[in-house]
């Protein structure tokens, strides 16, 4: 095999970006089956005990690919392994609202995406000056999506949201103070995983606990 064509997981990706939606069918018939199993494994039994876990991953998928960072990456099993990684996220996220039923999980809205295209199989990246702050956002959403379930609150609370931190540590059950501190440490956290999966450590990342 030429190591300089593109594989089928980096030219479905290619594809989809380029608005080919047949794409995005061909990625959810070949990974989908091994994404759900993989987030139901990990997500424990009292989580898996939902009846709708296994409908939202579905739709997660959707939702992280139509709206999501884009990104390319030829590893099909990174590729699988980051979109399990982001849906668990969003799933022990999602369930923790319900339980806690301190907002309507119905209006929440995905974080935005842009029309900048990591390309996560290189550690090296040349934008133009004129692209620079796009890609930037796009690392940035992309670590977020990686973060946690509890830094990923937080930061979208204060910066997607915009809420004060007195509303937050309301929404949370903890002290504004509290509420701050937890901020600032959830936004240290994410620098470092940005950094590091700029460096070329993404399967290091998605390996961990």
């Amino acid at each position: 095999m030429d190591a300089r064509k593109p594989s089928e997981t980096m030219e479905l990706l290619q594809r989809w970006h380029s608005g080919d939606r047949d794409a995005l069918g061909k990625l959810l018939e070949r990974d989908l089956p091994w994404i759900r199993e993989q987030v139901g494994r990990r997500l424990g039994a009292a989580l898996r005990a939902r009846a709708e876990t296994g409908d939202f991953v579905q739709d997660a998928v959707l939702q992280i690919l139509r709206y999501g960072p884009r990104f390319l990456l030829s590893d099909r099993d990174q590729f699988r392994a980051l979109i399990a990684r982001i849906v668990e996220n969003q799933v022990r996220m999602r369930h923790r609202y319900l339980h806690q039923e301190k907002r309507d999980v119905g209006r929440e809205q995905p974080i935005p995406g842009s029309d900048t295209v990591l390309n996560l199989d290189s550690s090296q990246t040349a934008p133009s000056q004129a692209a620079m702050r796009n890609e930037a956002s796009s690392w940035l959403q992309l670590g977020i999506e990686l973060l946690p379930a509890e830094d990923r609150e937080i930061v979208h609370l204060r910066q997607w949201q915009g809420l004060a931190f007195e509303d937050i540590g309301r929404q949370l059950g903890i002290r504004e103070d509290a509420a701050r501190m937890r901020f600032q440490r959830a936004l240290g956290r994410l620098a470092r995983l940005v950094q590091r999966i700029r460096n070329g450590e993404l399967a290091t990342i998605l390996n961990e606990t």
